[in-house]
């Protein structure tokens, strides 16, 4: 016999309708012994999900004193080149133009370009700062700044293609469902304001990146710890703001009026997480109508901070904004800001590296290194961890004569702020920049030392899900990457 599941139980006494839902089943089959072990398993994920549901609304603890309260992560989506930004390789000036030698092995490519010749990095690097740290002619803003940059240059991942990477860089896994970085934070320390989302992320508004929004999704965490898109401008969030000519307490009375009947809709239907997201995001919601324009209120900020992001510039001004509306939120509490740089095509470049690199640092550069001292100069860089790198990086060998396909054995990224020490480089590829060969950092390694760094134990950081404990860094043995941490 097919049993359909009823939308409501069947009162005491009332007559059998002769539809019946599986939990009516186990209550009423062997002596209710089937609805024992039903109603153990539901206490238990209602349990977690109970305390994630309190973390998002109030500062959680963390596992021990941290050294970054609040993160900005900048995502360049496409892959940027890391031997033409952060990694000088001479090796590649001196073999450009020839194939790869036969000593480098077999390289997993999309588009088999292993056999390509190689190509020299596009513009010159120089020393830099007080430390002498070697970056590239297309960041001269950056480079102005690298004393206090730590630059990675031995990250690696498992995939060629970018949504598998984007959901790697961004959730753990290649496979898309997973939570994101941004929402185990929230899950984890909750929000500094209560007004605020505890994870809000800024794209790219020339479009989605591959893989979308999944990206930033909080996969088998409760709903309440996904990323919250916003935008500059009046308008943070679509249909934020109320109707004209209803006040305050008109929509108070309407909102206790829906909420209410949320909250008895989710009694009956063993506090739903979904139902539970949405009455948390009803109340923020209200909430954000006051907090969010006021954040998103570019115009409170001087003329010389302004034209110090490039708002004055149309080459400058989007990304520039996005960068000054990351360091707004942190400095009202915002647990996590994650900003794109790239549309659906991004720093993929894989027919002219020139000039899609040219553009793409031209939008960004200025902007990142006005972040960097703004948040320097307010005293927020000592305790706010900033994160740059992208979902791979490009391959030495060329493609279609100027450009590089997708990297993920070998890339760079970087950190700054939190008691990063600037002014070096961790790791490194091999000498022409193809794969990690020097203290290599994984992905799964790079989040260890993230959570770390915001005071969380990632190996304790897990949410109950399918019969296992999950974690952001998977289920093998990964140990964070101490030399990051002096």
């Amino acid at each position: 016999m097919r049993l359909n599941q009823a939308e409501k139980r069947t009162p005491p006494g009332a007559a059998f309708s002769g539809v019946m839902s599986r939990r009516e089943l186990l209550q009423t089959a062997g002596g209710g012994i089937g609805m024992m072990a039903l109603s153990s398993l539901l206490q238990q994920d209602n349990t977690a999900q109970g305390a994630a549901s309190s973390a998002s609304l109030t500062p959680g603890k963390p596992d021990f004193p941290p050294r970054a309260k609040r993160l900005i992560w900048l995502f360049m989506h496409g892959g940027p080149s890391h031997v033409d930004l952060w990694d000088p390789k001479p090796d590649l000036i001196k073999y450009a133009g020839k194939p790869l030698p036969d000593s480098f092995g077999e390289v997993m490519t999309r588009r088999k370009v292993a056999k390509n010749p190689l190509l020299a990095p596009i513009k010159p690097f120089r020393k830099r700062g007080e430390s002498g740290l070697e970056v590239s002619d297309f960041l001269p803003h950056t480079g102005e700044l690298v004393d206090d940059l730590c630059v990675i240059r031995s990250l690696h991942g498992d995939s060629v293609n970018h949504p598998q990477s984007v959901y790697q860089m961004n959730t753990g896994s290649i496979l898309m469902g997973h939570p994101s970085v941004g929402s185990w934070i929230a899950y984890g320390l909750g929000s500094e304001n209560a007004d605020m989302p505890a994870f809000v992320v800024l794209p790219d508004p020339g479009g989605g990146v591959k893989g979308g929004p999944p990206a930033w999704g909080s996969g088998y965490l409760p709903a309440t710890f996904q990323g919250t898109t916003m935008r500059p401008g009046k308008t943070p969030i679509l249909n934020l703001k109320p109707p004209a000519g209803i006040s305050a307490g008109q929509q108070r009375a309407t909102l206790d009026l829906i909420q209410s009947m949320n909250r008895r809709h989710r009694e009956a239907r063993d506090q739903d997480d979904e139902l539970s997201a949405r009455i948390a995001a009803y109340e923020l919601a209200f909430r954000m109508q006051t907090a969010a324009p006021e954040i998103v209120d570019l115009t409170q900020e001087t003329g010389a901070t302004q034209k110090m992001y490039g708002l004055d510039d149309p080459q400058t001004r989007d990304f520039g904004e996005r960068c000054l509306l990351a360091r707004r939120m942190v400095e009202r509490g915002v647990r996590f800001v994650q900003l794109y740089s790239g549309d659906t095509v991004g720093w993929d470049a894989h027919s002219d590296v020139t000039k899609n690199h040219t553009a793409y640092c031209r939008k960004t550069d200025q902007p990142i290194a006005a972040l960097l001292k703004d948040l320097k100069q307010r005293g927020l860089l000592e305790d706010t961890l900033v994160v740059w790198c992208g979902e791979f990086g490009r391959m030495p060998m060329s493609e279609q004569g100027k450009g590089r396909d997708h990297n993920p054995w070998g890339y760079c990224g970087w950190l700054a702020g939190a008691g990063i020490t600037g002014g070096r480089a961790y790791g490194a590829t091999d000498p022409i920049g193809l794969r990690a060969a020097e203290q290599t950092v994984h992905v799964n390694q790079f989040h260890a030392t993230l959570l770390h760094l915001m005071g969380l134990d990632h190996e304790t950081l897990t949410y109950f899900h399918n019969g296992l404990d999950e974690r952001l860094t998977g289920p093998a043995e990964i140990e964070i990457v101490k030399e990051l941490l002096t």
